[in-house]
């Protein structure tokens, strides 16, 4: 998910021209303004954002759209929407397949916006160029036949999350590869639990039957150089013998290093067990770091972040591109004032405050090196190492069946996980599915 939170579904190649991005972030500053003065002028209306329930998302985003609530005139009201990335796609389609106005604005995962198409507003002459400021390889994700369907507004890649001072107690090194992770795991793991923390666990990650398991499942698999489901010339490429390896490796870690009770742990069930001080590692999105270094957190200056290990010394390391927009309901009964709450939203000045608040990774490549952004979170200067290890869902190239191919994907995956069936087995009958789904490769 959450759905779907570090960065990217695009291979390194394509994040390189990241790189190359303009970084001016003042003109969607100056655009923002402009289109606010105007908005003020319309009078007073009430709005209503899907902005997201996990971790200090909702409290993050009430002080955002206050701050534009404040300078406009107008009212801002948050919609309480599942924390399951899958439960809310499943709602929006229900409301949109109704024409319901209730949600003005809405949190759309990376791998909406095909599904979502005929739903959402063109974005493009609000934007008035300044989407060329944001990294490249997002913007052409959110934009569907020409259209600007939505903003980005943070991004994602999975992170390995480590306890510096377990592995110092214990003399360890942060692994590199899945083995090493298990076999690092196990040893503090154990070691611990001898020493009186009967609660310690080696490792917790994401391994609930949702999208929140595509992402997790995906990076295993590409860590092994096992591919990513289907190829991008729509080839489905699952099944093979590093694909049906990753899965069964994972499936070791549980009652090992793993709780078993993983199989419904989401992003928060995860993080909570880590940040309690019950857990040697945990793979999670970089929304995590700013619980873990919160006053209250029982592991507060005491977490390392890496990315994630490779699949064995030939793999190597992958992290799922995630991330989140913003986009306007086609059937907002205040369109003119929604899109102006984007454009705030999404601005270089609010990207700044939330990458400080929060650990938002920006959309703006100019904020990766903003010394305010560095000083409050000193490991996104290495960002840019994970988005150029980052493995895209194969949402692009299936379009409107991505969600189908995720939860094949997903369930096969979990079939694993719960030993019900084996690697090998889980990826052959996945590739059946997904030709079934596709009507033989024809997406």
């Amino acid at each position: 998910m959450k759905s779907n939170r570090f960065v990217k579904h695009w291979v390194a190649g394509v994040f390189a021209a990241f790189l190359l991005a303009a970084c001016g972030g003042d003109k969607a500053k100056e655009t923002s303004k402009a289109s606010a003065a105007s908005t003020a002028t319309t009078g007073g209306v009430e709005l209503t954002i899907s902005c997201g329930s996990v971790g200090q998302d909702h409290d993050i985003c009430q002080r955002n759209v206050d701050e534009w609530a404040a300078k406009t005139g107008n009212k801002v009201k948050l919609y309480s929407d599942p924390k399951d990335s899958s439960e809310k796609l499943a709602l929006l389609r229900q409301q949109f397949g109704a024409n319901a106005s209730d949600i003005d604005v809405l949190m759309v995962d990376v791998v909406w916006p095909g599904i979502l198409k005929d739903h959402l507003l063109d974005l493009k002459a609000a934007a008035n160029g300044a989407e060329k400021d944001f990294f490249p390889a997002i913007v052409a994700n959110d934009t569907i036949d020409g259209k600007l369907l939505a903003m980005p507004w943070f991004t994602d890649a999975g992170l390995l999350y480590y306890r510096k001072d377990l592995l110092e107690k214990h003399k360890e090194k942060v692994p590199t590869t899945w083995e090493e992770l298990a076999a690092t795991a196990k040893k503090i793991q154990d070691a611990e639990r001898a020493a009186g923390n009967k609660d310690m666990q080696g490792y917790v990650f994401q391994a609930k039957a949702s999208e929140t398991l595509t992402c997790d499942a995906l990076e295993w698999v590409a860590s092994y150089n096992g591919g990513t489901i289907v190829d991008n010339t729509g080839k489905i490429t699952i099944n093979n013998a590093q694909a049906a390896k990753a899965l069964d490796t994972a499936a070791s870690w549980i009652g090992t290093i793993a709780p078993q009770g993983v199989l419904n742990y989401a992003e928060e069930e995860a993080r909570g067990v880590f940040q309690n001080g019950n857990a040697v590692f945990m793979r999670n999105w970089p929304y995590a770091w700013s619980g873990a270094q919160s006053a209250d957190s029982k592991i507060k200056d005491k977490v390392g972040v890496s990315p994630l290990p490779k699949g064995g010394v030939d793999g190597k390391s992958s992290a799922t591109l995630g991330g989140w927009q913003l986009a306007v309901s086609k059937y907002s009964k205040h369109p003119k004032e929604a899109i102006d709450l984007v454009m705030f939203l999404t601005s270089k000045d609010i990207q700044k405050k939330r990458a400080i608040e929060g650990a938002y990774n920006p959309t703006i490549p100019a904020l990766y090196a903003d010394k305010d952004v560095l000083a409050k979170n000193p490991f996104f200067g290495d960002l840019l190492k994970v988005f150029d290890a980052s493995v895209a869902r194969p949402s692009t190239v299936t379009g409107a069946k991505y969600n189908e191919v995720s939860n094949a994907f997903w369930n096969a995956a979990s079939s694993v996980l719960a030993k019900k069936s084996n690697g090998a087995a889980a990826v052959a009958k996945l590739e059946e599915d997904l030709n079934k789904i596709s009507r033989g490769g024809k997406w």
